[in-house]
């Protein structure tokens, strides 16, 4: 911090080519960040997103119609679409383990068109049932 201080109090003609560098270094680095923060976001509404459609699933005792609507109302509250795959579908009995993997393609543009590259966030989550069906 003292390091910082005198560069900044130098009288010299180096001190505001130092103060420009470092500000240009803070500029590029705020920059990244604005870009990756929405990608850690998608990944915490993704695994959301399994986590309630598994618990619905928990629920009714069944991977269908229950399921499906979840889905559409999740979609609709996220704004995400992704992909969704149950291990098992149809009626599920008492204790019977489902799983959930949802899955979805973000661009992780770094700036603009330059450096862009697709990166797939998944997520899976498992539960029981609860329900017993005769």
């Amino acid at each position: 911090m003292k390091q910082i201080r005198k560069i900044l109090c130098d009288k010299k003609g180096e001190g505001y080519i130092d103060v420009a560098v470092m500000v240009l270094c803070i500029m590029l680095v705020i920059a990244l960040g604005v870009r990756l923060f929405p990608i850690f976001i998608t990944k915490m509404q993704v695994d959301n997103f399994a986590d309630e459609l598994v618990r619905e699933a928990e629920i009714s005792g069944r991977v269908g119609s229950e399921t499906s609507n979840r889905q559409r109302v999740l979609e609709e509250r996220t704004g995400i679409h992704p992909t969704v795959q149950w291990s098992s579908t149809g009626n599920l009995q008492l204790n019977e383990e489902v799983t959930v993997t949802v899955t979805i393609q973000k661009d992780l543009g770094l700036f603009g068109n330059f450096g862009s590259f697709p990166i797939t966030i998944r997520a899976r989550a498992s539960g029981k049932s609860e329900v017993y069906w005769k």
